[in-house]
């Protein structure tokens, strides 16, 4: 698409993933000019998803022996999975933040160090040890998807890269994963931002979950939103669904949204002290597939922002409120002129 609002040619090529979060986004730059042929992550590595990225990037007349760069927004093997077999038949360079270039690396060490936190810490969340079980099988069924390991070009926050008709500029978001990175750039309304999970439009990214490295996830993820707030983007293209044409509003959603879950935290914590896997089947039910991770993740991020802040107290796997009328606004974001903006 040639979309006025940008400036340059953008090829979004969507990708079938029946593993994770839904259909993913590829995208696909430097398509009417010298630069470099860039590609905006992969999706994973199955035979179905290879077919439609090939074929979305013909129909943008490119073959993927074209392409220069792969930009990769995080380690999830949803963004990263194709990466490697990409490489090896383009020799085209993989960049990804320094966090998350060990693990879509799939260096030994590396992988073993995410697999043994994995290990502690939903011991540490409660989890009982079937669900543990049926957590760490259908992780593992799932491991085809990871694919060929590229060789990584670390980045950090701010690296550059040149299009010729605009310049991306990395930007680091973490929360839902140690390594996430966004990359911005000037459209003709303002900035915009390719967002990988940093910012969805019709669900909330997990944090605590998603990647068990983050430490104080929560608190990571909030200081991402409000750096996307900050930053004004005038529209998203984030790694699932269409694009966000109103990135603040949407962020600042996502803040109240968080705030709200950590009310209904405090409520649950009302009858007595609780695990994070406790907590989690009062929020969110019975729990399968991914979602055995997710969601005590999800409540561990909550219940440990709130254990920084001295509102609750942990005891070992139990965490118990402590305030009877704690002062939320001290550890939440105020979003409210975002708020006020988008209306």
């Amino acid at each position: 698409m040639n979309d006025p609002g940008i400036g340059f040619e953008l090829g979004v090529i969507g990708l079938g993933n029946t593993a994770f979060e839904g259909d993913n986004n590829s995208y696909l730059l430097g398509l009417d000019s010298d630069a470099p042929t860039t590609l905006i992550d992969t999706g994973v590595a199955i035979e179905e998803t290879r077919r439609q990225l090939r074929a979305g990037i013909e129909r943008h007349g490119e073959t993927v022996a074209d392409i220069d760069q792969i930009l990769l927004t995080h380690h999830h093997s949803d963004h990263a999975g194709l990466a490697g077999e990409l490489q090896a038949e383009s020799g085209c360079s993989v960049f990804a933040h320094e966090a998350d270039a060990p693990l879509i690396e799939q260096r030994p060490e590396a992988t073993k160090a995410k697999a043994d936190r994995l290990r502690r810490v939903i011991s540490e969340w409660g989890m009982p040890g079937h669900k543990q079980d049926e957590l760490l099988t259908f992780l593992e069924s799932a491991s085809h998807i990871d694919g060929k390991a590229p060789d990584v070009t670390p980045i950090t926050d701010g690296a550059a890269f040149d299009l010729g008709h605009t310049e991306l500029r990395a930007v680091h978001l973490p929360g839902h994963a140690a390594g996430l990175v966004g990359y911005a750039f000037e459209g003709r309304d303002g900035p915009e931002l390719f967002s990988g999970d940093a910012l969805l439009p019709y669900y909330t990214p997990n944090v605590g979950g998603a990647d068990t490295r983050v430490e104080g996830a929560l608190g990571a993820y909030l200081g991402t939103l409000v750096a996307i707030i900050e930053a004004s983007y005038t529209r998203a293209w984030p790694g699932h669904r269409g694009p966000i044409i109103d990135p603040v509003g949407r962020a600042a959603d996502i803040a109240i949204h968080h705030r709200e879950r950590t009310e209904r935290v405090l409520s649950v914590l009302e009858s007595g002290p609780k695990t994070p896997w406790e907590v989690s089947a009062e929020l969110f039910g019975s729990l399968s597939s991914i979602h055995i991770l997710h969601g005590p993740g999800e409540a561990f991020a909550h219940l440990e922002h709130l254990d920084s802040a001295g509102i609750v107290s942990r005891d070992g796997r139990v965490f118990e409120r402590v305030e009877t009328d704690p002062d939320l606004d001290a550890v939440f974001p105020d979003v409210s002129d975002a708020i006020a903006r988008d209306r």
